[in-house]
């Protein structure tokens, strides 16, 4: 008798791309995201998307961002934009952070709950 499934993965072949890695061996690494067919060939009617992280000290320890980097045609434009990129996702997280902790405040507690 076979073993029931216990995962159902599917992979989405019309959405595949190939990763390579670019790092400072600091603190920052780009991804260069190429789309691919299935059978491994470029994918010329899809972009290449880049991607960025940075860890970033606090007081609790390093803090790992990742962004996009839109509109970077090559991996000079990305490594250019990439400190407004994540100076970005860090003024979203932050403020989402603040919004978070103020809806918190904003929260009527019952006594006994």
């Amino acid at each position: 008798m076979a073993e029931p499934k216990i995962t159902n993965i599917q992979i989405d072949v019309n959405n595949l791309y190939r990763d390579e890695t670019f790092s400072d061996l600091t603190y920052v690494t780009i991804r260069k995201l190429t789309p691919v067919n299935k059978d491994g060939s470029v994918d010329e009617s899809r972009e290449i998307k880049y991607t960025g992280m940075a860890q970033l000290m606090s007081p609790n320890g390093p803090v790992p961002v990742h962004c996009m980097i839109d509109g970077a045609k090559s991996l000079a434009e990305a490594i250019d934009k990439l400190p407004d990129e994540i100076e970005k996702t860090v003024q979203a997280m932050i403020a989402e952070a603040q919004e978070m902790e103020k809806q918190e405040k904003s929260r009527i507690v019952m006594p006994g709950q």
